[in-house]
């Protein structure tokens, strides 16, 4: 499966964690979007591999940053439903699930 996208609210939590690891330093948001895009990868190439968080949604680790992309399996893609901080109340998940 070569196929992905992201739900908006994904993108929104996406591109607000590009920003802060970019104003924290420069050049850092960068090497963020990196890390995601590597997760992605691996995530289209062994979409069984994570565990299963719910019936519907795993979720893959980054290496390098404290954060989780949580997806769903579908017929014709892969649908990213949220870029988790894994430092934040998981609470604040479970209604992706």
């Amino acid at each position: 499966m070569t196929r992905y996208r992201f739900t908006s609210a994904a993108l929104s939590e996406l591109k607000e964690a590009t920003l802060y690891y970019e104003q924290t330093e420069n050049g850092l948001g960068t090497v963020f979007l990196d890390e995601i895009d590597a997760t992605i990868e691996r995530i289209l190439r062994f979409f069984h591999a994570w565990h299963p968080i719910s019936a519907r949604t795993r979720r893959c680790r980054t290496h390098r940053f404290p954060f989780g992309v949580l997806y769903q399996i579908r017929p014709d893609e892969i649908l990213i439903t949220a870029v988790m901080d894994l430092r934040r109340d998981p609470r604040r998940w479970r209604e992706l699930l």
